[in-house]
């Protein structure tokens, strides 16, 4: 199923489908109609064969009986049987035999004695019949047909001399003429045998088995599939009959060419179907694939800019509408984000100024408040000392808020060079926990980790801020329970290389945590669960990691402690970018 996953595999799927199916359907309608139709015309020609040997042998027969009626009106031939003498009557026989192209040439005496024979010998002849009639004789190899007629002198009543009989032979050169003459494979049976056939002679009892079956019989001769039917030569039932046979594959040679021109033209008409089918799908489905690769693109890269091209010359009118729709839309969500952004960064700006007004006026009021004591005559040493010294303490701590700002709000300008990261965890470490003898740290570092190519200065300013805010909160936490935490708060701080060629730097620590509701909000500006925070310290250390080409990642449960991770990339780090406060 996960070809027809996509609207367009469906489209071309069902366009595909519909239009290959009426074309196979029509080709086995074809191929079945071709094929009964080819049987039928089989069956036609074969009877066409069938009486055409039948007419063929009537024409032969008629003609014979004709020229005997003609041989036997001749004087010549009367006055020879006259003599029922057989050397004059046989070089006259001879002479007429000749002429008419006789199979069998025989004349009989008015007793009925045979005076010639040529064509079959003597012995063989039939009793001289009385009436003109056909008589069937069986030779090695042939079959003869012969018809008799009276030889009569002329007078009132006509006086019989003898009889006349001429003779066709009905063998191998009678069955190829009707073959040539319907083209077909011709056989002649009589009594049991086969007198005469074009085919070989091996086949004849197979050509026996089906003689006797009525109508069209289809056989199987050397390995070739035949049909034959019998036609019988005269009404008498003990004729001879011919046995006319056509072969199927030679029939069918032609219905096969045209199947494989029919399988052709389907082929062509499918493959053509099919590349219209695909050009409907793209046709359908373009536009929509353009607008969703159109969404992926403004989904990763936040670009509302991306617009559609208003269509092709073969998209229809849904296609150019739903162009012009995303593209109004596009422009719509732009200006609501600009909008929008605007609104954020006034808020921003509105929430900044709280936070700076209630950050900067507790300083300034020590600061008012130390210069009273200044101004006073008389103040002891000791109390202008102590006045100074909040001055002092409280300008740095303005100095701080403003420069937490300032980092926030400019852009970044990454410097990368190779980096020794253990080097930097450790440096990091004692920056932030300098006279910090109630915290104990644990390194975990790799060792066989080499120098990473990032900039040193901004990642350690990001791993103090971490180290400082764990110290807090394991202070913090370490203060609300005195009597529970004897031994030293606990902070981890390592840096290991990950199986996907990225290094990660952690710190990890055992404070109070932080309340999963105010999980999401850790990274936002101005956020800050500690008294005297600003709220920039964790967006700053974000911004300093996307910077780097990083992510940076919190953990932490209330009353546990907290863990964030940062993973940094092999790829060098990009321009320095500039977000709004």
């Amino acid at each position: 199923m996960a070809l027809l996953a996509s609207l367009r595999s469906r489209v071309f799927a069902a366009t595909a489908v519909m239009a290959v199916l009426p074309i196979a359907a029509a080709l086995a309608f074809a191929a079945t109609r071709l094929a009964q139709q080819a049987e039928a015309d089989l069956a036609r020609g074969l009877r066409e064969a069938a009486r055409l040997s039948d007419q063929y042998h009537l024409a032969q027969r008629e003609t014979m009986g004709e020229r005997a009626l003609l041989m036997a009106d001749l004087p010549k031939l009367k006055a020879a049987v006259a003599t029922a003498d057989p050397p004059t009557v046989e070089p006259l026989a001879r002479d007429y035999r000749e002429q008419v192209r006789s199979d069998v040439f025989a004349v009989w005496d008015r007793q009925g004695r045979a005076l010639v024979s040529l064509g079959v010998p003597a012995g063989q002849l039939p009793p001289c019949a009385r009436q003109e009639r056909c008589v069937f004789l069986a030779e090695p190899g042939r079959l003869l047909e012969t018809a008799s007629v009276p030889v009569l002198l002329s007078g009132e009543p006509p006086e019989l001399l003898g009889r006349l009989a001429l003779g066709l032979a009905l063998d191998d050169a009678l069955a190829t003429r009707l073959a040539g003459l319907t083209g077909c494979q011709v056989a002649v049976a009589w009594k049991g045998s086969i007198q005469a056939s074009t085919l070989p002679r091996v086949h004849d009892r197979d050509l026996l088995a089906v003689a006797a079956r009525p109508g069209v019989v289809r056989l199987t001769l050397g390995g070739d599939d035949y049909v034959a039917l019998r036609q019988p030569i005269g009404s008498d039932p003990a004729s001879p009959f011919v046995l006319v046979l056509r072969s199927r594959g030679e029939a069918r040679r032609p219905l096969a060419t045209l199947r494989s021109a029919l399988t052709a033209t389907a082929l062509v008409a499918v493959a053509a179907s099919l590349l219209l089918s695909y050009a409907v799908a793209r046709t359908v489905t373009r536009p929509l694939a353009a607008l969703t690769d159109a969404m992926k693109e403004v989904s990763a890269t936040g670009d509302l800019t991306r617009k559609l091209a208003p269509g092709g010359r073969w998209d229809d009118e849904d296609a150019r509408l739903l162009a012009r729709t995303f593209n109004t839309l596009t422009d719509s969500i732009a200006r609501f984000q600009r909008e929008a952004a605007l609104r954020e960064r006034l808020s921003a700006l509105g929430r900044l100024s709280t936070v700076i007004a209630h950050e900067v006026r507790n300083p300034l009021m020590i600061i008012k408040g130390s210069l009273r004591a200044l101004t006073r005559l008389g103040s002891p040493p000791e109390e202008i000392r102590e006045a100074a010294a909040d001055i002092d303490q409280e300008v740095a701590r303005l100095d701080r808020i403003v420069g937490d700002v300032l980092d926030f709000a400019r852009p970044l300008k990454v410097d990368a060079a190779p980096t020794d990261l253990g080097a930097l965890c450790r440096d990091a470490a004692r920056a932030a926990l300098e006279g910090q003898a109630a915290i104990a740290v644990r390194f975990v570092l790799d060792a066989s980790l080499a120098p990473w190519v990032t900039d040193g200065e901004r990642l350690r300013a990001v791993l103090v801020n971490l180290v400082t805010n764990a110290r807090d909160s394991v202070l913090a936490r370490r203060a609300g329970t005195p009597d529970q935490r004897p031994e030293p708060a606990k902070i981890e701080i390592g840096c290991r290389r990950l199986p996907a060629g990225s290094v990660l730097l952690w710190v990890e620590d055992e404070g109070e945590g932080i309340a999963a509701a105010d999980l999401p909000q850790v990274f936002e500006p101005y956020f800050t669960t500690k008294r005297t925070g600003t709220g920039l310290g964790l967006p700053i250390a974000r911004k300093v990691v996307d910077a780097l080409g990083g992510v940076i990642r919190l953990e932490s449960w209330l009353g546990q402690g907290t863990r964030i991770e940062i993973e940094l990339g092999e790829a060098a780090p990009g321009p320095a970018r500039t977000e709004a406060p």
